[in-house]
C-alpha cells in the first residue's frame, strides 16, 4: 500500500484531525502533547509520507538547537578530521551542525558569519583564516552569539575563547628530536599570514635558541600567488636542492602539506629523506595529516590532538550557550602534540 504523501502542516493537521499548534508541540517535544493525542499522531504519521520541516518546527523555540562552524578550507583533511569530530561531539550533546566554508578569502568569510547570524544559530566554532579575518565581523557574531575560536586564533580577536594545540610544545618536541638524531633542522616555513604558521616559526626559532643552535628559516616569501600548501614546499626545496643546498639537512616543515611537497622535491632530484644518515636529509611536518603514512617514504610528524579539540571546543561553546560558566575571561584551551616517527626522519 502506498502511503499518500503530505506536503505541509496545514495538510497535516487535516489527515491526522489535531490542530496545527499542537503538531508544533509535538515535533519540538513530544511529551509536550497529552498521551491520547500524542498516540494519534503517532499512529497518524505511519499512515503518510511527512518529513517535519527542519527549521519550522524550530521557529517558536527559544533555540534552534544548532551550531554553526565556519572552515578555511574543504580541501584539507585535516578539517575533515576536525568537522567530524566536532559533528560528533555536538550531536552527543543534542545539537545539530551547519558548516560553512570561507575558502581562504576574507570576504567569504564575513558573508558565512553574517549567514550564520541570519539562520539564529545557538553559536558557532569558528577556525578563521588569521589576522586577514575581518575583525568587525566577528565583533558583531561576538554581540548575536556566543563563539569560540579553534585551530586558529588571530591577535585581532584576544578575547574570545580558544581550543587549539599548544604549538611551543608541538614544534619543540619535533625540533629536539631532530637536533637529536641529525644535525640542527633549518625551517621551511610559508608566507607570513597563516597564524599557525607563524606560531610554529616562532617556537622552531625559540627551541633551537634554546637548545644553542641558530635557527635558518627559508619559504617565507610567497613563490606564485595561487602556490599553497605542496606546491609551496616542493618550489622552495626545488630552488635550494638545485643549487646543492640544504641536502643533507633535516628539515621541519610547517606542515604535513608543505612536507609532502618537500618530499616530491626531494623525488625530483634522487633524494630520499630518511633515518639511515647521521647528517643525511631528513624531512618532518606537522598535524599528522592522513595521508602521511602512505606517501614515500612515510612522512614524521607531529599529531594534533584532532578528537580532543573538537570534543572540548563543542563542551565550552555549549557551556556558554546554557549560561553555565560565569567565568568572564577567555579560557584557553591547549593539547599536546604527539611525536608520530616513521621513514622520512
Amino acid at each position: 500500500m502506498v502511503k499518500p504523501t503530505i506536503n505541509t502542516m496545514e495538510e497535516l493537521s487535516e489527515a491526522i484531525g489535531v490542530s496545527r499548534p499542537t503538531l508544533s508541540r509535538y515535533f519540538q517535544s513530544p511529551d509536550s502533547v497529552r498521551g491520547k493525542t500524542s498516540e494519534k499522531i503517532r499512529l497518524g504519521l505511519e499512515r503518510v509520507e511527512y518529513v517535519p520541516n527542519f527549521f519550522a518546527t524550530r521557529m517558536n523555540r527559544k533555540t534552534t538547537g544548532i551550531i554553526g562552524v565556519i572552515i578555511p578550507y574543504l580541501n584539507d583533511l585535516f578539517f575533515t578530521k576536525l568537522l567530524e569530530a566536532i559533528e560528533i561531539a555536538a550531536m552527543d550533546a543534542g545539537f545539530t551542525v551547519i558548516t560553512q566554508c570561507s575558502h581562504s578569502d576574507p570576504t567569504i568569510e564575513a558573508r558565512a558569519a553574517e549567514t550564520l547570524m541570519s539562520m539564529s544559530v545557538d553559536g558557532a566554532l569558528v577556525a578563521p583564516l588569521g589576522n586577514q579575518s575581518d575583525p568587525e565581523t566577528y565583533r558583531r557574531l561576538g554581540a548575536r552569539l556566543p563563539f569560540v575560536l579553534v585551530d586558529s586564533r588571530p591577535k585581532t580577536m584576544p578575547d574570545v575563547d580558544f581550543v587549539g594545540t599548544d604549538h611551543i610544545q608541538s614544534t619543540g618536541i619535533m625540533t629536539e628530536y631532530l637536533c637529536r638524531v641529525g644535525r640542527p633542522p633549518i625551517f621551511l616555513a610559508m608566507p607570513r599570514v597563516n597564524f599557525n604558521a607563524i606560531e610554529r616559526e616562532n617556537a622552531y626559532i625559540g627551541k633551537m635558541q634554546a637548545l644553542g643552535h641558530a635557527p635558518i628559516v627559508i619559504g617565507t616569501e610567497l613563490i606564485a600567488q595561487d602556490w599553497h600548501f605542496e606546491a609551496h614546499g616542493e618550489a622552495v626545496l626545488d630552488q635550494h636542492f638545485s643549487r646543492g643546498a640544504y641536502t643533507d639537512r633535516s628539515i621541519l616543515c610547517v606542515n604535513d602539506r608543505v612536507a609532502i611537497g618537500a618530499i616530491r622535491a626531494a623525488s625530483r632530484h634522487g633524494l630520499l629523506p630518511g633515518r639511515a644518515a647521521k647528517d643525511g636529509l631528513r624531512i618532518a611536518g606537522h598535524d599528522d595529516y592522513p595521508l602521511c603514512p602512505f606517501t614515500t617514504p612515510a612522512l614524521s610528524t607531529v599529531a594534533q590532538n584532532v578528537e580532543a579539540i573538537g570534543k572540548a571546543s563543542v563542551s565550552r561553546l555549549v557551556d556558554l550557550i546554557r549560561n553555565e560558566n560565569s567565568v568572564k575571561q577567555p579560557q584557553i584551551q591547549l593539547f599536546d602534540g604527539v611525536l608520530k616517527l616513521r621513514e622520512s626522519a
